[in-house]
């Protein structure tokens, strides 16, 4: 673990120079300026007053529309959920207050529900998407909806979340009352796909018999979000859930897409385990890891001689160093005992 305080050094170094005049870091999404700040005052080496954090505030606020939120970003949904982490992280003397209960309201305006003409027993019931009225839900963007949720102060049986839980469970392969797709029950290994909507859909790919392959990110994601809903280790899904994970135990890939968004998945793997709150995870073979010590050592031999991180395998934006670097600073984050489940 000696590696933590050299290794988040060297990233923050990195990330300082890069904000460029408007305030932000790849200032086509603000979304990942959301995800920058967030990471660096995580690091625990810089504060909020930092003229830096300042501007990166600024831009954002600038997104901030009538509707309260980032509406006037380009994923309006994604970029609020991020965004309202990051001025939680900020909120000094309630600093931020009123913007975080106008970000919380507009997210909840955002979840397909009985007011879109979605009732419980259609798959996008509960979802959030990208932002827009013909955004698909998916898992990734209403796991992030409901962290903005829980992290800002929501309770876990606020009604939204318990919406929220019924997408998710939708999106687990386990056929149970929670789960009436009709590939629930074909691949059935407990692990989670990108969306149950519109008869569902796995970047993983199919099984020949129509089954939606599991993949790693994906699960950590569920089951995180299932976790923030207020579900115990005993309800089914977190056994199930739990059951995959121990089972397909690793830092070296983004198991079922390989290299592909491997940074996503290391940022979701280490906020699902601080979560958790375990300090070790026993795998198949009944090994016992150490998944703080291993994942500084797996990020540590990844990172650039300038201190970014950058994924060869360039797809959900992963050859981006800003954002890459902002996932994986904010994995080391999750490694500290004082930052966990924050």
């Amino acid at each position: 673990m000696a590696l933590v305080g050299p290794t988040i050094d060297r990233a923050v170094k990195f990330l300082r120079p890069r904000q460029d005049a408007k305030g932000g870091w790849s200032t086509q999404e603000p979304g990942i300026t959301a995800l920058v700040v967030t990471a660096l005052l995580r690091s625990g080496q810089v504060p909020p007053g930092d003229p830096m954090v300042t501007r990166a505030f600024k831009y954002l606020e600038g997104f901030i529309g009538a509707k309260g939120g980032l509406s006037e970003a380009p994923h309006a949904n994604y970029s609020t959920s991020i965004a309202l982490v990051a001025f939680q992280q900020a909120n000094v003397n309630g600093r931020y207050n009123r913007v975080i209960k106008a970000g919380q309201d507009f997210l909840k305006s955002m979840q397909w529900d009985e007011s879109e003409g979605k009732p419980r027993d259609d798959a996008f019931y509960g979802g959030a998407g990208y932002g827009g009225s013909n955004s698909r839900p998916d898992l990734s963007n209403t796991a992030f909806f409901m962290e903005a949720l829980r992290d800002t102060g929501l309770p876990a049986d606020d009604p939204n979340l318990q919406k929220a839980l019924v997408f998710v469970s939708r999106c687990q392969n386990l056929k149970s009352e929670f789960n009436d797709q009709a590939w629930a029950g074909k691949i059935n290994d407990g692990g989670f796909i990108y969306t149950a909507a519109q008869g569902g859909s796995s970047i993983a790919g199919k099984e020949a018999n129509g089954g939606l392959r599991s993949y790693a990110s994906m699960t950590y994601a569920g089951l995180k979000s299932m976790i923030y809903a207020g579900l115990a280790r005993e309800d089914p899904r977190v056994k199930a859930a739990l059951t995959y994970i121990t089972r397909h135990y690793s830092l070296e890939e983004n198991l079922g897409l390989g290299q592909q968004g491997l940074y996503y998945y290391y940022h979701t793997f280490a906020k699902t385990m601080s979560v958790l709150e375990t300090p070790t995870i026993t795998d198949a073979a009944g090994v016992s890891h150490d998944w703080r010590a291993e994942l500084v050592a797996a990020l540590a031999k990844r990172q650039q001689a300038d201190g970014s991180w950058v994924n060869p395998a360039d797809r959900f934006m992963e050859g981006d160093p800003n954002l890459v670097t902002a996932y994986a600073l904010l994995a080391l984050a999750y490694t500290r005992p004082q930052t966990k489940g924050s």
